[in-house]
């Protein structure tokens, strides 16, 4: 309970600091899944919103472990990958005391996480189910207007892009962004060549996610 309050309180001092209200690091899971895949996006994507929306985001995010203490200095977390997810009891334990403290998660599905993500999400949410977000929730209308919802970015399945959400009291607490593909949106442009107008979409629905967690 201590240990719990003394992390709840660090996540606060970080939210409320200028310095660090507005930083992200890369969520470092295991399972043997590429928790590193699409190395430029999410610097990219700081680059992006730091000029679109007067973010002053470090532009190089750091990694860190979800056992680790060192969640609790990031307000916001990002995590992405293909294929499995797992996540021990103490890392259960560590994220869910973050994420009920003030922390965010951001899930995007770079393809196949969803069956090893979702018996994750069970461990750290047993009370709870992801609730898809509609096209009219706030995220879809941040500086960028998306009023179909989230955009399909890259095509695997044929299935539509969906958002799904958790809540603790109202609070959009974790994100997971499924069949869109935002990260590979985000890569440099020669990586997967998508024409601009599709990674400027995808950019944009990323700066939205951003905006609504830091400004909203």
């Amino acid at each position: 309970m201590k240990k719990n309050m003394f992390l709840m309180g660090l996540l606060l001092l970080f939210i409320t600091n200028p310095t660090t209200a507005q930083q992200i690091a890369i969520l470092k899971y295991g399972g043997g899944g590429d928790w590193y895949s699409n190395p430029t996006a999410l610097p990219n994507l700081i680059q992006f919103c730091n000029t679109n929306i007067d973010t002053k985001i470090d532009v190089q995010p750091e990694t860190v472990e979800a056992g680790s203490v060192s969640i609790f200095k990031y307000p916001f977390l990002h995590m992405t990958g293909h294929g499995n997810v797992f996540f021990n009891d103490e890392e259960v334990q560590n994220l869910r005391t973050y994420l009920l403290s003030g922390g965010f998660l951001h899930i995007d599905d770079n393809y196949g996480m969803e069956p090893y993500l979702k018996r994750e999400l069970e461990k750290l949410f047993p009370d709870r189910q992801l609730e898809e977000l509609g096209a009219d929730h706030p995220i879809f209308s941040q500086k960028f207007t998306f009023p179909d919802g989230l955009p399909k970015i890259h095509e695997h399945d044929g299935k539509r892009p969906q958002a799904f959400g958790i809540f603790e009291k109202g609070r959009l607490v974790l994100l997971y962004t499924y069949e869109s593909d935002l990260g590979d949106g985000w890569e440099d442009p020669t990586v997967h060549n998508d024409p601009e107008e599709v990674r400027t979409k995808a950019l944009q629905m990323g700066s939205n996610i951003i905006e609504y967690v830091f400004k909203g």
